[in-house]
């Protein structure tokens, strides 16, 4: 009896043992963006201030790398051919790209503005719906100004579709 008390008792403790000293979970490099990948904002269905406006349509290489301790938590780097790099994250399905765009317009004067650019995206099936396991990604590419830019009190905003996808 004493035996099968002390073997009980060794047991517990080993199994006490193997959960507070299990390895640690291993990342699962699937959940993040990680490649080459060509990318689209489309002029023609811009918005300026809330209105449609055409402007010029962006193309770009994007390099993607991620490093992700859960699905909805990674973050990485995004390289673009157009000579810019800037960080790329994902907060509740969303992934975002932020960065500052320099001489991003010029006034009536000539003076520049920056503006803070934001990449929305998440990643889109076939159907034009969200699909977790799409390698195919849509979203929206916005750019924003300081308010009181050129004269005018009011925040420059464009808005255009955007769209990428493996190379």
């Amino acid at each position: 009896m004493r035996v099968v008390r002390t073997l009980s008792a060794v047991g517990a403790v080993a199994t006490v043992a193997g959960i507070c000293c299990a390895a640690p979970a291993v990342a699962d490099q699937s959940w993040g963006i990680n490649g080459t990948f060509l990318t689209s904002s489309n002029g023609e269905w811009a918005k300026v201030n809330s209105r449609y406006e055409d402007q010029p349509s962006e193309r770009e290489t994007w390099t993607i790398s991620t490093q992700c301790i859960s699905p909805t938590e990674c973050t990485g780097t995004v390289q673009s051919d157009a000579g810019w790099s800037a960080p790329i994250y994902t907060t509740n399905s969303l992934w975002y790209v932020k960065r500052t765009v320099p001489n991003w317009r010029f006034c009536a004067d000539g003076a520049a503005i920056e503006g803070f650019q934001e990449y929305k995206i998440y990643p889109v099936g076939s159907d034009g719906h969200y699909d977790g396991s799409a390698k195919e990604y849509t979203g929206v590419n916005r750019v924003i100004g300081p308010s009181g830019s050129c004269g005018r009190n009011q925040w420059p905003v464009i808005e255009m579709p955007f769209y990428m996808k493996p190379a």
